[in-house]
């Protein structure tokens, strides 16, 4: 089943940016992604292992594109939504490291990379719908067990990477 996801994901990709250059980084880091939400799905954890080397892949991959001709997007701004995106996440998990775990802010680096590449509107809409998506999921999750005890909290690597696909999907 995860083979067809990345797949679907990575045909809907293909569809919505066309031959441009940063379809390469795209297509590089969608199966790093079903891995890192796989996992943080599972044990509420993003390994540091996984998450650094997709944010290097993302910055070297998106900095190749800029160089091609045909890139819809800018590196520099891909550098700065990542570290923006990354930073708010930091502050998040300073103030609560119980409810924000290392291993978000971490893949902020390159759910930030991916959508600041395409500007800040989109930067901010795509981090926006993954929040939203979270909200909706720990709403649903607490009607169906109508508490919210132990074990209330919830993976956020997935959402932010759903937040990151809406949001290049839209943007190419």
């Amino acid at each position: 089943m995860t083979a067809v996801v990345v797949a679907v994901v990575c045909a809907a990709l293909a569809a919505a940016t066309g031959w441009r250059p940063e379809l390469t980084a795209w297509l590089l880091l969608v199966p790093a992604g079903a891995v890192l939400g796989l996992v943080d799905l599972a044990v509420q954890r993003l390994p540091h292992l996984l998450t650094l080397p997709a944010a290097g892949v993302a910055w070297v991959a998106l900095g190749v594109a800029a160089l091609l001709p045909g890139h819809a997007g800018s590196w520099p701004h891909a550098v700065a939504g990542s570290l923006a995106f990354s930073g708010m996440l930091f502050a998040l998990f300073l103030i609560s490291p119980a409810a924000m775990g290392f291993g978000d802010v971490l893949l902020a680096l390159t759910a930030g990379a991916v959508l600041g590449w395409y500007g800040w509107t989109v930067l901010f809409l795509g981090a926006f719908f993954g929040f939203v998506l979270a909200s909706l999921f720990g709403v649903l999750r607490r009607v169906g067990r109508r508490t919210a005890g132990a074990g209330s909290l919830i993976p956020l690597g997935p959402f932010l990477l759903a937040g990151a696909l809406a949001g290049v999907l839209a943007a190419a």
